[in-house]
């Protein structure tokens, strides 16, 4: 066939003949695909969401591979020049390792989303469906990063260049080796810390930390850094590393359910069986309490003021704080009303000294702070 093209079109130029052949094997590349699609299709439909959403998502890029299959074709039967055909195959190879990447990260991202569909996590007790979130999306950017060096490596390596540089940088091994570690330690020590995070898992998606003196829940984290979204809405960026070298507080590594603790100071004369009995009205009678736990105890007797603490619980943290700042605002309000006596006093002793003799008589007096 490329013998009877050449002598019948000899009389037209080899770079005319070159375009038509080249444009002509495009069009064919386009045709086969969109047969090659329909049928593709229509047998994913008959199987479940992974293969039918792996169908949808890779039209472009199987129609991209399908073009390079037609043109490398058509390479090989244009009048062109050996460098000519080289180069052109060169960038069809290019072209083609960077679309098999492409495909991986599509099916990729497809399996880990239809995967995580199962779990909800805006369900009540989403901790199951967190630990398999943060697991999977760890994991999914650390191999999408993976795919992506072992695409642009193995497109570099289709240059003789750095094919011998490889074989130069093997010879040179030990050395190279200590560079090139010391360069990538940075990147490689967050790697490794995120493959270390998506086993062991001490943080998760949504978990609520307390971390750098900032309270805040985790909003994302990436093959690199987390990110906290803090109870004011700023954001507070770290590296993964952090989380493997570093103390922090992991407020729902367990379950979310948290004890508020509210610290009441009285005076001595203030009947603890009432404010133990106002304080379980109080939790009762609230929605953010779980019903789990309340107890009311003294901790402390101070010069001063005796030292009641309040245990309540809730479902989460966000929840245990509204409930800490109602308590406090509801046994105030009790107290004041009630006892307003048992509120924090000032003690102080005024001695007058007598015009006769040399006996002091001392007269107490209570000053309200």
């Amino acid at each position: 066939m490329i013998t009877w093209l050449d002598q019948s079109l000899r009389w037209v130029p080899a770079w005319t003949v070159s375009i038509v052949l080249l444009a002509l094997l495009f069009g064919i590349g386009v045709f086969s695909h969109r047969v090659l699609f329909e049928i593709a299709t229509r047998i994913a439909a008959k199987y479940d969401l992974f293969w039918r959403s792996l169908v949808a998502r890779s039209e472009r890029p199987t129609r991209l591979l399908a073009i390079m299959i037609a043109l490398s074709f058509g390479v090989s039967m244009a009048p062109l020049t050996d460098h000519q055909a080289e180069t052109l195959h060169h960038i069809l190879l290019l072209g083609f390792i960077l679309v098999v990447a492409w495909i991986a990260k599509v099916t990729l991202h497809i399996w880990t989303t239809v995967y995580l569909r199962r779990f909800k996590l805006d369900a009540e007790d989403n901790l199951l469906a967190r630990k398999h979130v943060t697991q999977s999306r760890i994991m999914e950017r650390i191999a999408g990063f993976v795919i992506i060096i072992l695409g642009v490596a193995a497109c570099l390596m289709t240059f003789p260049a750095v094919q011998q540089y490889g074989v130069s940088l093997l010879a040179s091994a030990g050395v190279a080796g200590i560079v090139l570690g010391l360069a990538l330690q940075p990147v490689l020590k967050n790697l490794f810390a995120g493959i270390q995070l998506a086993i062991t898992q001490p943080i998760r998606l949504d978990d609520a930390l307390l971390i750098e003196g900032e309270w805040g829940n985790v909003e994302e984290i990436t093959a690199t850094y987390v990110v906290v979204k803090i109870w004011d809405w700023r954001r507070l960026v770290l590296p993964l590393s952090y989380f493997i070298e570093k103390p922090f507080q992991n407020w729902t590594r367990e379950t979310a359910a948290l004890i508020g603790t509210v610290m009441v100071y009285l005076d001595y004369s203030v009947p603890v069986d009432a404010i133990r009995k106002e304080a379980e009205k109080i939790a009762a009678a609230s929605t953010l309490w779980d019903g789990q736990v309340i107890n009311i105890a003294v901790t402390d007797l101070k010069p001063e003021t005796v030292e009641i603490r309040i245990l309540c619980s809730a479902a989460n943290a966000a929840r245990a704080f509204d409930l800490r700042c109602e308590m406090r605002e509801k046994i105030i309000g009790f107290i004041a009303e009630t006892y307003p006596g048992a509120l924090p006093h000032l003690r102080a002793e005024l001695k007058t000294a007598e015009t006769t003799g040399n006996i002091a008589v001392s007269a107490p007096r209570r000053a309200q702070a």
